[in-house]
């Protein structure tokens, strides 16, 4: 569970800015999530440890104490992991949507792109045809069929 999310890509820029701080923010919410659980492990085992019948009833009040005290620990860890998941939950939606507008950014400019080259291929075709057309109609008021005489 403590192995840290993939590294940052090495282009310069604040992509790769924001990839280092997500990277970092994963590796402490990470480091958050172990010790809540093993925080959590330590005092449910201290707890069953705790929780034996004694004779005397001194030393059951200072257990009740020390179980108290575990189980509000417990508590508080289990609680704060809660957090941490909500945390971790809302930190993927907004990273998807981070992802999602980086897909989008791309495939704009992809068919930016393609306009640009369609433009500029339909211009090409147009000046082609425009050339032809001259050449035809030089062809055609240059030829003698051009129109019937009336001779």
């Amino acid at each position: 569970m403590s192995k840290a999310g993939g590294a940052a890509g090495s282009a310069p820029g604040p992509t790769a800015a924001a990839a280092a701080a997500a990277a970092q923010k994963q590796k402490l919410l990470l480091q958050k999530a172990d010790a809540d659980v093993s925080s959590l492990v330590d005092n449910f085992s201290n707890l069953i440890n705790i929780a034996r019948v004694n004779d005397p009833p001194v030393r059951n009040s200072q257990e009740a104490f020390q179980m108290e005290m575990r189980a509000a620990r417990m508590v508080h860890s289990a609680d704060t992991l809660l957090k941490l998941v909500s945390e971790l939950k809302r930190t993927a939606i907004f990273s998807g949507l981070a992802s999602l507008n980086e897909n989008v950014d791309r495939r704009i400019e992809v068919l930016g792109q393609q306009a640009e080259g369609t433009e500029r291929m339909l211009e090409r075709i147009g000046q082609e045809a425009a050339a032809s057309l001259k050449e035809l109609e030089a062809n055609y008021y240059s030829s003698v069929v051009r129109s019937p005489s009336y001779d």
